[in-house]
């Protein structure tokens, strides 16, 4: 059942001795026949960066903690931040150093390693990978930065395309994960989502087996759309896309979740991409681009990041896993 959300948001911007920090406060999230979330004390000028993806890393204090991505392109700009969200209590995201590496440009998506605790892949929009670990915590997501273990493209990569989602899905086969990727499409043009077997070699490399592909075009909205706008894979392998409308910088936005198919390996081992025929749309939220979507494990809520550009961005939760 399609659900109407409006998002109000505050998001501030403070200093702190040691550099810049990202206050972000979730002030409401009404839907229609849904109950309000996440209240806070009241709106402001949104003037932090937007979010362009996001993992949760795990659930902690009745909340939960994460890293988030920023489509950051200019030098010194943040690349990655951690957030904790807590019942009660005024979120904040704190950027990361980025470490080992060039700064990357335009990130658009980042999931956590399966099985190997404090590492996690972000996919640039070009289609290069990035996997990294937390440096200088004390906690897999307290840490003070993000050090680049190693780089590498994407398979099967098409001339034109854009990748705004990444996600992976551990398997029954130790060391065996899916990922899924997509190109976000524009308006006419499908999207098109990739799916593939992943293990990553004696050196941490990723190592892909066949890639699937197959077109996705978006329910809602109808207009200046990007049929993918990020990805995730519930536990149960159900395939969850956002799709957003973006006609330019100042707005408006409108963006949706879909429950769009499934995902898995087959009796025989290979990759299984189905999509709906007529894919589910769980949730519309008007006037907002979202960008980044994942599921809190173990509840059937989601964290959703959004990106409106010249107003900031969001972070909330809605009820759009399981």
């Amino acid at each position: 059942m399609r659900r109407t959300a409006r998002l109000r948001t505050a998001l501030v911007r403070t200093a702190a001795a040691t550099g810049a920090a990202l206050a972000v406060v979730a002030v409401a999230l009404t839907a229609q026949g849904a109950q309000r979330q996440d209240p806070g004390p009241g709106d402001a000028t949104a003037t932090a960066p937007g979010i362009s993806g996001i993992t949760v890393t795990r659930r902690a204090g009745g909340g939960f903690e994460a890293l988030v991505v920023h489509d950051s392109k200019k030098p010194g700009e943040p690349r990655i931040s951690r957030y904790a969200h807590r019942p009660g209590e005024a979120p904040r995201a704190v950027p990361l150093d980025w470490r080992g590496a060039g700064e990357p440009i335009d990130l658009e998506a980042i999931d956590r390693v399966p099985g190997r605790p404090g590492e996690y892949i972000a996919l640039a929009s070009e289609g290069i990978g990035y996997r990294v670990r937390v440096t200088g915590n004390t906690g897999e997501a307290g840490g003070t930065g993000v050090e680049v273990l190693d780089l590498f493209p994407l398979p099967a990569i098409s001339e034109g395309d854009n990748f705004e989602g990444f996600a992976l899905a551990p398997t029954a086969q130790a060391g065996v994960m899916v990922a899924v990727w997509a190109d976000r499409g524009q308006d006419d043009r499908p999207a098109t989502l990739y799916a593939a077997r992943m293990v990553l070699n004696q050196y941490g490399e990723p190592r892909f087996g066949p890639v699937r592909t197959a077109e996705f075009r978006a329910p809602y909205p109808a207009r200046d759309v990007r049929h993918v706008s990020d990805l995730t894979i519930t536990a149960s392998g159900e395939l969850l896309v956002s799709s957003a409308s973006d006609p330019g910088d100042e707005g408006p936005f409108d963006s949706a979740v879909h429950a769009a198919g499934r995902v898995g390996l087959d009796d025989a081992g290979a990759v299984r991409l189905t999509l709906a025929e007529a894919p589910r749309t769980r949730a519309t939220f008007e006037g907002h681009k979202v960008e980044a979507l994942a599921c809190v494990p173990g509840t059937r809520r989601a964290a959703v990041g959004t990106d409106d550009e010249a107003n900031g961005g969001a972070l909330l939760t809605a009820a759009l896993c399981g």
